[in-house]
């Protein structure tokens, strides 16, 4: 299996390399990722300007590395039509991106929108991040991901579709089950800063607190109780069949139960 590995971090970020190294173990991994940071570019791609790419030294023995002076959506496209042109890429993974993307966040998330690009190329495609921005828990949510793209090689599932998984920063014996969910209600509203730099205004838009409405059966639930959100993306009902992921939530937590760390216990 050929797994394609990227984010909107950076290609130096730690989440990045905590995903490909256990990633690595289950098929052959490329690292395809910006050169900066790129968060909330959602799935935009670069029209206007050229984009160069760059081959580095392996991080990681084995793993072909490349950044990308573009976007996350960049990356994937090039990764596909140039990079790994001559090998068809059985999985796009994105992440570990640090915080949460739940509700109307995949809408802006660079993440997702990474993602949506191998989507795009009808190929199954997941999205991963850990609920923290600050020290976040890499190592379940490297676990979590590499559980399921493992399910699916066994299962030769080749077809499209879409994940988006957010999992609790945390140790996997603090993990209380993993869960199917739809999005929540996440909205935030934008704060605008205004400063002058002696000759003109400017300015600097940011994310202010958010607001939720944590829903039982949402991903902001899920989160809130401890547990992993699997969330299908589709924009209509018949675009893709998500019933395969009604059985692969509950065969991850059985693998991961067999760790003997995954406590599975209701919060």
């Amino acid at each position: 299996m050929k797994i394609l590995v990227t984010n909107d971090d950076s290609v130096n970020a730690p989440g990045l390399w905590s995903l490909a190294a256990v990633l690595q173990e289950v098929g052959e991994v490329t690292v395809v990722a910006p050169d900066r940071e790129q968060s909330g570019v959602a799935t935009s791609m670069s029209l206007h300007s050229p984009i160069r790419i760059k081959q580095l030294h392996e991080k990681i023995a084995g793993i072909p590395t490349w950044s990308v002076e573009g976007t996350p959506a960049d990356c994937v496209i090039l990764a596909i039509k140039v990079i790994m042109k001559d090998q068809w890429v059985d999985m796009v993974v994105s992440g570990l991106n640090p915080g949460p993307n739940c509700g109307y966040d995949v809408f802006l998330s660079g993440t997702v929108g990474a993602a949506l690009q191998g989507f795009f190329y009808s190929i199954p495609s997941i999205a991963v991040s850990v609920d923290s921005f600050e020290e976040p828990y890499f190592e379940t949510g490297a676990l979590v991901a590499a559980e399921m793209v493992r399910y699916l090689k066994e299962k030769e599932h080749k077809s499209r579709m879409l994940l988006n998984v957010n999992v609790p920063s945390l140790p996997l014996e603090d993990i209380r089950g993993i869960d199917v969910t739809r999005l929540g209600e996440k909205v935030y509203s934008a704060g605008v800063e205004k400063g002058n730099d002696g000759r003109y205004d400017y300015y600097w838009i940011h994310h202010n607190a958010s607001d939720a409405n944590v829903i039982n059966g949402t991903d902001l639930y899920a989160l809130k109780h401890r547990k992993i959100s699997i969330t299908p993306l589709r924009f209509s009902r018949s675009e893709w069949d998500t019933g395969f992921v009604q059985d692969l939530a509950p065969a991850i937590a059985g693998r991961l139960l067999n760790k003997k760390t995954f406590s599975g216990k209701e919060a």
